[in-house]
Order: structure tokens, then C-alpha cells, then sequence
């Protein structure tokens, strides 16, 4: 099917949303169980942590988070977080005192001033509009709450941005209001269907229903994300396979061991690599074998990486060749592993 499609639905007991482009599976949501990204949190500080720059704070439910920096905070002080990414298997959840409440347009930033423009707003006349609206809506506000204009307000009709506005100022009203208290869950992340709605492009067509991904074939995708194998044509095939420590990803060529089908390869498979950590809900550290090519073409490789990588690029470090040959970079967990998901059934305090 070709175009953009988005289909909300539920697969494996779990609510979740799928965006298909040109028949391809680009991105998949699935509801995790708490906490989840997004989650603001109202913590007690347990411990600073010597050497990792950080404190440990106590969560809702008994959990432990992790909060960077943290410098003059005392064991026992209570603050607002918001929960960053998906704690590796043993570890604390990544938290931050600095928050973000998005919506489809705008971002506000507690404690962060000032009205910004993403940089993809590139018309001068456009950038001034919209920085009028967010000046207006904002009136009021108080001088430490401040505004993020996302691409998707290019064009957005004046009277809809500065309601989005309102409603998130609201929000954070809410929020400054509760900032005392025992460790509680001030404000839940929004779940896989209103993402989508808020986040992913507007669809050329848009489906929903609890049988919409196994109608549409999605969930015949996700089983081929079950598998370790990838295959980039040619015969040749990458295998990503999450292990304890890192993320390992192996490029072969198949028959043809020459080094020109190692560059094909291996450029092929930098070309889906962030494609498939997406889908998978695979971070941390990634560690690549390419398929073995000329040294001289390590700098088109760079570039392929650095090009695919561009819509990951705020959540990706890419650290580049080790002295044996292997690349290496790191991912912001920002979902929970897909293999995660499909083993375990959701909680029955899950809605």
C-alpha cells in the first residue's frame, strides 16, 4: 500500500500503534508498564552517588531512579522529575529535573524561560507569526515557564496552537502545585494511541480498532522483528542480538566475500540499522561488525551512518571505529525492548 499510513490497535493484550509507510513498518508504540518515559514523578532523594555525578531517588512503588547532577541536593528533599528512558534489567530509572510537557505543536519547559523555534521553521515571516501566538498564549505565565514551537507548528492556525498552549500551561500549574508530599505519580505519559496522534506525521489514511494490526499485517511484522536475522539482499544479512551488556550487530555478504560486496553491505545495513533499534526498542551500547571492505571506505560508511542516524540524532552518539575494526555507538533507551513486551503479560493495574 502506498503513502502513510497509521493503524491503532492492540497486539498482545497491549495497546499499541504502528506506522506503515509505502507498506514498510517505520515505527511501532506499544504500552509498557511503569515507569514509562514521559512520566512526571514526584521523588525523595535517597543518596548521592560518588564517581557517576548523580543521586539515587526514591520512586512510587518502591522503585529507584537516577537523577544526573543533582548538585546541593540533601537525602531526603523532595522534587519533581520526569522519568528520560527505559532502565536497563538491575538498573535505576534515568530521571530528569528538567521538564518537558509536549503536545503536537508546542513544548513547555518548567524552570527553562524563554519562547523558542524548532530549527526545521526556516521562513522568516512564519517564525515571526508563530512566535506572536506563543507570546500571546503565553502572557501571564509565570517568568520561569517557557515555550519549545515543534516543526508541526508550521502553518498551524492560530486560534489551535494557542489552545494546545493553554491546556499544557495548565498542566504545569498542576504540577507546581503538588510539588510536596510521598513519592506519587503527578502526571502519566500518554499512551501508544495519543503518541501517535501527537507525535508521528499526519497519515494519509488512519486506522483503529482491537483487530486493526492484525488486518492490516502489522502484526506479521512484529513477528519478523522476533527474528535475529535481517536480510539485505544479495544474500547477505545482518543479526542484531541483544545480549546482557550491549547490543551486537553482525554484517555477512553471504557468498560474495569480496570487498566490494562488504561496502554494499555493510552500507546496506547502516541504512536500516536505526530502523530496526527503533522497532525492537534496542539501546545502550551497539557495537557493529560490518562486513569486512577497503579501509579507504570507512568515510562513506561515516556518512551513511551519519544520514541514517538523523532522525535518532538527539537520542544517538555515534563514538565511531575501535582499534579492531568494530563501530561503536550508543542509543538512548527510550522504549522498552520489544522482546520485553511479547514475553510478559501487561499488569493487571495497567488500563
Amino acid at each position: 500500500m502506498k503513502g502513510r499510513l497509521t493503524v491503532l490497535g492492540v497486539t498482545h493484550g497491549r495497546e499499541a500503534a504502528a506506522l506503515i509507510e509505502d507498506g514498510r513498518l517505520e515505527d511501532l508504540l506499544i504500552a509498557a508498564d511503569a515507569p514509562v518515559p514521559e512520566t512526571v514523578l514526584r521523588v525523595r532523594v535517597a543518596r548521592p552517588v560518588k564517581g557517576l555525578g548523580g543521586v539515587f531517588v526514591e520512586l512510587p512503588e518502591g522503585c529507584t531512579g537516577f537523577l544526573r547532577g543533582g548538585k546541593g541536593l540533601r537525602p531526603g528533599q523532595e522534587l519533581v522529575v520526569q522519568v528520560t528512558g527505559v532502565a536497563d534489567r538491575g538498573k535505576a530509572v534515568p530521571v530528569t529535573d528538567r521538564l518537558l510537557l509536549r503536545g503536537r505543536h508546542a513544548i513547555l519547559t518548567p524552570g527553562a524561560p524563554g519562547i523558542n523555534l524548532a530549527r526545521s521553521l526556516r521562513d522568516p515571516d512564519e517564525r515571526e507569526r508563530l512566535a506572536g501566538i506563543a507570546s500571546m498564549a503565553m502572557s501571564g505565565a509565570p517568568e520561569d515557564l517557557g515555550a519549545i514551537l515543534r516543526s508541526a507548528a508550521d502553518g498551524v492556525d492560530a486560534g489551535v496552537l494557542a489552545a494546545e498552549i493553554a491546556i499544557l500551561r495548565q498542566q504545569a500549574a498542576a504540577l507546581m502545585e503538588q510539588q510536596a508530599g510521598q513519592p506519587a505519580v503527578l502526571l502519566a505519559a500518554q499512551g501508544p494511541h495519543a503518541v501517535a496522534r501527537r507525535d508521528w506525521p499526519v497519515p494519509d489514511t488512519l486506522v483503529e480498532g482491537a483487530d486493526a494490526l492484525a488486518a492490516h499485517g502489522v502484526d506479521e511484522m512484529i513477528a519478523g522483528l522476533c527474528r535475529a536475522e535481517v536480510a539485505l539482499g544479495g544474500g547477505a544479512a545482518m543479526t542484531v542480538e541483544p545480549t546482557r551488556a550491549l547490543v551486537a550487530v553482525d554484517v555477512n555478504t553471504g557468498a560474495d566475500t569480496s570487498p566490494a560486496a562488504g561496502l554494499k553491505a555493510s552500507l546496506a545495513a547502516a541504512r536500516l540499522l536505526p530502523r530496526e533499534l527503533r522497532l525492537r526498542g534496542l539501546g545502550g551500547m551497539v557495537t557493529v561488525d560490518f562486513a569486512p571492505f577497503a579501509k579507504r571506505d570507512r568515510h562513506t560508511l561515516d556518512q551513511a551512518l551519519r544520514a541514517a542516524f538523523r532522525r535518532d540524532a538527539e537520542g544517538t552518539s555515534l563514538a565511531g571505529w575501535t582499534p579492531l575494526g568494530l563501530y561503536e555507538l550508543q542509543r538512548r533507551r527510550d522504549r522498552a525492548p520489544l522482546a520485553t513486551l511479547l514475553g510478559a503479560p501487561p499488569k493487571s493495574h495497567r488500563k
